[in-house]
């Protein structure tokens, strides 16, 4: 929608007649009308299928002819469309509340004076008035002031932003600090948030296997049923000399019994219960047969922010510079005093929550993105201040880059603790004499089903891939800490413009990943990954398979019990459950060997030895061929 031709100063905002004007060409804020099925589309959608159309066709015979008790097969019918009919009315209602907008009421400008209106009110052009605690109504430019803005509904990032004047604000958003006159660009079907919303109410026809094998069923039935049931009725009347109405009773009975009724809802039946067991989680489901669409997913991309984090910060570790201070006595004192609302400061809060000393505060710096820091000035224990190293040393930065450079790199974000006898210079200026006391490493906070619930999609078959705006190193370092196989392997995309730079990136990882692949006969294929562990015990190859897998486990022990006997391992190794997995092709299996170098440097030397590579292949292989023995008497592989 292009912007409108007023242009109203920020002192005074729009007139009453320019809103009329702008009213009566539709550029207000109305949100447009749901894009799902109608509660009719959905009935009809149900109720007229070939299947009920066969079902109802026989059951009106045989009530045309008086026997109603041979009618009740139509009662499947009814159970499988009323399934069908709840569960998609239900979804409609969900989804017909989908809103980012929660805001009723916004602040707004019109011929100087501030009022109160509705969402909907907004006209384009509108001078809205945005303050902390406020959600952004309209996709809308910054004319005056500045905010922060928090666009986790939109992004999934948490992180607040800095918006300053000529920047955009998306609606959806939150302001969560600062005040600011804005001007509204968009309205009603154009903002940002009404077209993500949009989206997630499109009905889209699910890509079902079932639904599609049920469907050819019932063709091939609809089609041959009519020249099958013609033959059968003349048998009867004429072949068997019964009545008409004896006749067409036992012609519906082999008829229905042609029809799959049984399966149609065994089916629905098996979905609803899974759309049940859903709801529990919290999780909307469309159709009956998006639960199949579930079931059939092998990859699945996430999100770092609230997805594998809480979306919080936590304290990892502190690296202590200068032991003349307590940096744990300091922190302490200064959240007890220091009211900042943002996730780093809460970080502190939960980290350093013990009795704070009893120091009496004589200044209060409190955090700004302008400045990076924030401090605490007290009567007799001198300054303390924290934030961004670069922001806090200044030129003394450089003394502490690589440091500081380094810690970055493993995805930490990193604070600067720092001390001066000095109190804070003019307004809220720094001390000049600060001096280093420790750096802090804070990391995102994983949440604790995480770990748990990417070893079970591992163990599934399912591949999981993190895609996210961060900093790849940040990304890769929280996937590997919530446990996710493969993490070190991450890619930048912003460096992939074009898809032989994609191709090129897949074939360094294929190389990275894999140092040895040997194929003995035809189905059996023995893959060795280098890893290093966490465990200084673990060293050497070692086998693992997927959790909960018998068959998995018998299969590991085998090839683990040969590896320890050919490769003469000093301590044999166990197999374990674990996210590298044991899968079957054809007739024999495929085995993953993990082999963890940490604890035996030479060891991790001696597998680039081809020779050695070579060992271990044989070991696998003679692995495999005593369990093929052991299960089925079969000799060799």
């Amino acid at each position: 929608m292009e912007m409108n031709a007023f242009n109203p100063s920020s002192a005074t905002g729009l007139t009453e007649q320019q809103v009329a004007e702008l009213r009566e060409k539709g550029l207000n804020n109305q949100q447009p009308e749901s894009q799902t099925k109608t509660v009719g589309q959905i009935v009809k959608d149900n109720t007229l299928t070939l299947f009920n159309l066969l079902n109802i066709v026989l059951a009106v015979l045989v009530i045309a002819v008086g026997s109603y008790k041979n009618a009740l097969f139509i009662n499947i019918v009814i159970i499988n469309t009323v399934i069908g009919i709840i569960q998609e009315v239900k979804a409609k209602r969900t989804i017909d509340k989908l809103s980012l907008i929660s805001q009723p009421h916004v602040r707004v400008l019109r011929e100087g004076k501030e009022k109160e209106i509705t969402v909907e009110e907004i006209v384009l052009g509108d001078i809205l008035i945005l303050s902390s605690g406020k959600q952004i109504p309209s996709d809308s430019t910054v004319l005056s002031g500045e905010i922060e803005v928090n666009e986790s509904l939109l992004t999934g990032e948490s992180d607040a932003i800095v918006k300053k004047e000529g920047d955009t604000l998306l609606s959806g958003s939150f302001v969560v600090a600062g005040q600011a006159y804005v001007q509204v660009d968009k309205v009603g079907a154009d903002n940002y948030a009404t077209k993500i919303a949009a989206q997630a109410k499109q009905m889209r026809k699910p890509n079902s296997e079932i639904m599609r094998a049920l469907n050819l069923i019932m063709k091939i039935i609809g089609i041959t049923i009519v020249p099958i049931g013609v033959l059968l009725l003349l048998r009867q009347i004429f072949g068997l000399n019964l009545g008409i109405n004896h006749a067409i009773v036992t012609t519906v009975a082999a008829l229905i019994g042609m029809i799959p009724e049984g399966l149609v809802l065994l089916t629905s039946v098996a979905l609803a219960v899974g759309v049940i067991r859903l709801g529990h989680y919290k999780t909307l489901v469309q159709e009956l047969y998006c639960i199949e669409t579930l079931a059939r997913v092998d990859v699945l991309c996430l999100d770092k922010t609230g997805t594998i984090t809480e979306g919080s910060m936590e304290v990892k570790s502190i690296d202590l510079v200068n032991n003349a201070k307590d940096p744990a006595k300091a922190l302490r004192a200064m959240v007890g005093t220091l009211t900042d609302n943002n996730s780093t400061f809460q970080a502190l809060k939960d980290s350093f929550n013990g009795e704070a000393p009893k120091w009496r505060a004589v200044k209060t710096v409190p955090f700004s993105s302008a400045r990076k820091w924030s401090g605490v000035s007290f009567e007799e224990q001198g300054t303390y201040v924290i934030g961004a190293p670069e922001f806090v040393l200044k030129d003394g930065y450089n003394t502490y880059r690589d440091k500081v450079e380094g810690y970055a790199a493993e995805g930490n974000r990193v604070l600067v603790l720092v001390h001066s006898d000095s109190p804070f210079t003019g307004d809220s200026g720094l001390p000049g004499d600060v001096q280093v006391i420790a750096f802090l490493l804070l990391g995102d906070k994983i949440r604790k089903e995480a770990k748990k619930t990417l070893e079970y999609f591992a163990g599934q078959g399912v591949a999981i891939k993190v895609i996210s705006g961060d900093n790849p190193l940040t990304v890769s370092e929280v996937a590997c800490r919530a446990g996710l196989m493969d993490a070190k392997n991450c890619v930048d995309a912003t460096t992939l413009e074009t898809d032989e730079a994609v191709a090129d990136e897949k074939q360094k990882d294929m190389e990275k990943r894999r140092e040895l692949i040997e194929t003995s006969g035809q189905d059996v294929t023995v893959s060795i990954h280098q890893n290093r562990f966490d465990d200084p015990d673990v060293c050497g190859p070692q086998v693992f398979y997927a959790p909960g897998s018998v068959e998995g486990e018998k299969l590991a022990r085998c090839v683990q019990e040969s590896m320890n006997e050919a490769l003469e391992v000093e301590k044999p190794r166990k197999q374990m459950e674990g996210n590298y997995y044991i899968v079957k092709s054809g007739a024999a299996p495929a085995v993953i060997v993990e082999c963890g170098f940490l604890s035996n440097p030479e060891e991790e030397a001696k597998l680039k030895d081809k020779k050695y590579q070579k060992e271990i292949a044989k070991a696998v292989r003679e692995g495999i061929a005593a369990y093929l023995q052991e299960e089925t008497g079969a000799q060799g592989i």
